[in-house]
């Protein structure tokens, strides 16, 4: 055996698709109206799966030279799964699965995997220098279905068994992929084929992990007896057996296969809700990887394993409902005291902010999201309500430009903006990076009411990385009718966001004709803690010093995953700011600013009036952009 530097946890070779999953519960799939997109496929799901528990986990396989495949290389790299070895296939396209939900006992899919990308996995793709870089190596079954990929497969296993790479194989039995069902029934999850069985008996010596569903064992051992099938398994391998068993938890058998079902480890399966198995046995894969890569007790192993299943069955997709190591461990810590981990607040907090895609600090955000003001400063100045979406766009300009010129575009830099006069600027700065949000309440509101309505079903067509941004007039000396009502409003937004997965930014201002105390924002945030609303974002006035120490406690001890604070103008002047973002300083939570009418105001309404050209509004907007993006970057001198 040779001796190689282990870089690597873990390489999964093998399916990784586009998952699209149907958004209506309970329809058949032929009357499904729209569907979610998820990082799909096996092996894409386990290597997803074990890198947000912690695990250094690598992606050897293809993908389509097109959208699809660069979103699932995004996705994956997001999560840190290394992605040296996905490689751009340029004449095949990425695969893709169609998935509905019927009930708890009918899952309708369809591949759509004719000569796909990760079909055309070779073993020139590949060297034995990478393959020997890792602890372990993954496989799915599917992948010995073809004979190219199964070459593929064996020239990796023989890599991995002289140089020290466990070997684990996930059985993962579809019987459509291997051409015995018709190509529309995915559903299918066993069909009796000796053909199948001697192809996997052929292969199974190479391996020190089998897992799969007695069912899997079952097509793996050539009878529909589980005890049989297993003894004729372990007539072929000397692995460790780990057969699944549903809510029963799983059974792990080392050596001899005992006369018993129960006679091996078991390790039993914890209650949930089922809305969802799709999944579940890559979830539970990279449970139990977590816990074998770092060598802990097949008891834990399977501890993780069952956890990982359980969640994922009572959530909609595959990789994005994987729960992240920060979940899972915060589940098994107080197991016994969580019968319904489906329903557990904390849990589903947890996955929430733990699965965050962009991380974000430093933010310089230009905030052009006004309505009523630019419609009065139109009207002012004789204007036509036409002309501020066009002003929009010039100032999504100024920001792009401003951005570039002081080194802020690549993660520093944000806007503001609405959708009643700024969908083309939004539609513009969409996609490129940038931190992005949209207003949702009706200007000047109070009681706070949505411009739009309910929001749930304007969410479903707004880009995923747009931020929810709701202003709330409010002060705690308001009376109780009104405090309940705004409570109520936006508890319900915050609840929106959670279901679609939507960022909220709440943006708390003091009404203007009530008592003026800045110790109020923390007594405030510390009463929407109290009534369950864990916005991922704050936007505030700037206080002083000691304030901000005051709301930072308040937001540390009751939500540690918060985002943080964005500092708002109120259409301050300029000179303000510095004594403002100074006070901030020695406040790590305070992020960034997100400020308006101190930049556009003047040259907006310049430009309305049909006084400076829009290169000028351009050059003036930007350099009162600037001056604030210094301010904030020398705070701390």
């Amino acid at each position: 055996m040779k001796t190689t530097e282990k870089t690597l946890d873990l390489i999964c070779l093998g399916r990784v698709a586009v998952d699209l999953y149907a958004q209506q519960i309970g329809c058949r799939l032929e009357d499904v109206t729209s569907f979610a997109k998820y990082l799909g496929g096996s092996s894409g799901n386990v290597a997803y799966g074990t890198a947000v528990q912690g695990v250094k986990s690598s992606m050897l396989a293809r993908v389509g030279d097109e959208h699809m495949g660069r979103f699932l290389r995004e996705e994956l790299q997001r999560v840190g799964v290394d992605t040296s070895h996905l490689i751009t296939d340029k004449e095949r396209l990425t695969g893709l699965v169609i998935l509905g939900i019927k009930d708890q006992d009918t899952f309708p899919l369809i591949f759509y995997r004719e000569n796909c990308a990760d079909m055309a996995i070779s073993a020139e793709d590949f060297d034995e220098a990478y393959i020997a870089s890792a602890k372990a190596l993954a496989i799915t079954g599917t992948h010995l279905s073809h004979p190219k990929t199964r070459h593929a497969v064996l020239t990796a296993l023989e890599y991995a068994g002289r140089n020290g790479t466990k070997r684990l194989l996930d059985i993962d039995y579809r019987p459509v992929l291997w051409g015995l069902t018709s190509l529309g029934d995915g559903e299918t999850r066993f069909i009796d084929s000796e053909a199948v069985t001697k192809s996997l008996q052929e292969v199974l010596h190479h391996f020190d992990v089998l897992v799969g569903t007695e069912e899997e064992f079952h097509i793996a051992g050539g009878s529909t007896d589980t005890l049989t099938a297993l003894k004729n398994v372990r007539k072929v391998s000397n692995a460790t057996l780990v057969c699944k068993r549903g809510a029963l938890g799983c059974s792990v058998f080392e050596g001899d296969i005992p006369d018993d079902l129960d006679g091996g480890i078991n390790v039993y399966g914890v209650r949930v809700e089922v809305l969802n198995v799709l999944g579940a046995g890559d979830a539970f894969m990279s449970g139990l990887l977590r816990g074998y890569i770092n060598g802990e007790s097949w008891e834990q192993c399977c501890r993780y394993a069952n956890a990982c299943g359980a969640l994922v069955v009572s959530r909609h997709g595959c990789a994005p409902a994987m729960p992240t190591k920060a979940e899972l461990d915060d589940y098994l810590a107080r197991a016994e005291s969580v019968p319904r981990p489906d329903l557990d607040l904390q849990l589903n907090h947890l996955h929430r902010v733990t699965t965050r895609k962009t991380q974000w600090d430093d933010l310089c955000i230009f905030a052009f999201d006004h309505r009523k003001q630019l419609v009065d400063m139109a009207q002012k100045c004789g204007a036509n309500l036409d002309r501020i979406p066009v002003l929009k766009k010039l100032l999504v300009q100024a920001a792009e430009q401003t951005a570039q010129q002081e080194g802020i575009a690549n993660g520093h830099a944000g806007v503001l903006a609405d959708t009643t006069f700024g969908q083309a600027a939004l539609n513009e700065i969409t996609g490129k990076g940038w931190w992005i949000g949209r207003p949702i309440e009706l200007p000047s509101s109070r009681p706070l009411r949505l411009e739009y309505g309910d929001l749930g079903s304007q969410l479903i067509n707004w880009p995923a990385e747009q931020v929810v941004k709701c202003l709330a007039f409010y002060h705690p000396a308001d009376n109780a009718d009104l405090r309940a009502e705004q409570d109520e409003m936006l508890k319900q937004v915050y609840q929106t966001c959670c279901r679609t997965g939507h960022e909220l930014l709440l943006e708390i201002i003091l009404p203007a004709d009530m008592e003026q105390n800045e110790a109020y924002y923390a007594e405030m945030i510390k009463h929407f803690y109290a009534i369950g609303i864990k916005p991922d974002w704050w936007k505030l006035p700037g206080v002083s010093a000691q304030a901000w120490q005051e709301i930072s406690h308040v937001i540390e001890q009751s939500d540690p995953y918060c985002r943080g604070i964005l500092i708002l103008g109120l259409d301050a002047p300029e000179e303000t700011f510095e004594q403002v973002f100074k006070a901030s300083a020695n406040v790590p939570l305070v992020k960034g600013f997100a400020v308006g009418r101190t930049i556009f105001g003047q040259p907006s309404s310049q430009w309305l009036a049909g006084e400076i050209s829009d290169e000028q509004l351009i050059q003036s907007v930007s350099e009162r952009y600037r001056r604030l993006i210094r301010l904030w970057k020398n705070r701390k001198n």
